[in-house]
């Protein structure tokens, strides 16, 4: 899988599109796309990493885990939690959430859209 592919994937799963995160992260809006023909500055794979919440491995195929690198103070943004994630990187009193309180928070953020 190349650079661009796992960006995209990841982006998906957090439900954003690749313009998002690249507004996000500070780049053109239309630059993680130019990464399919050249190899971006290994600034901007850094910005797009942390953006996305993935380590720059992750994203250069380097791992298949993605090495979640938020700051054990960083508050988790559960509406950038994909259901495979889920379990590496919250939990309840050290438990892991259930199926079926994981479908009562999606329905909760569901009826509380995010703001950006």
């Amino acid at each position: 899988m190349t650079l661009f592919e796992r960006t995209k994937e990841i982006a998906s799963k957090r439900g954003m599109s690749l313009q998002e995160v690249a507004k996000k992260a500070n780049l053109g809006v239309n630059s993680i796309y130019r990464w399919k023909e050249r190899n971006p500055t290994t600034s901007n794979i850094t910005k797009v990493a942390d953006v996305l919440g993935v380590s720059v491995d992750y994203l250069l195929g380097n791992t298949d885990d993605m090495h979640n690198i938020k700051k054990d103070d960083e508050p988790i943004d559960l509406y950038t939690v994909s259901d495979d994630e889920r379990d590496q990187m919250i939990s309840a009193n050290g438990q892991p959430i259930s199926d079926e309180d994981w479908a009562i928070i999606k329905a909760v953020l569901a009826r509380y859209p995010k703001r950006d």
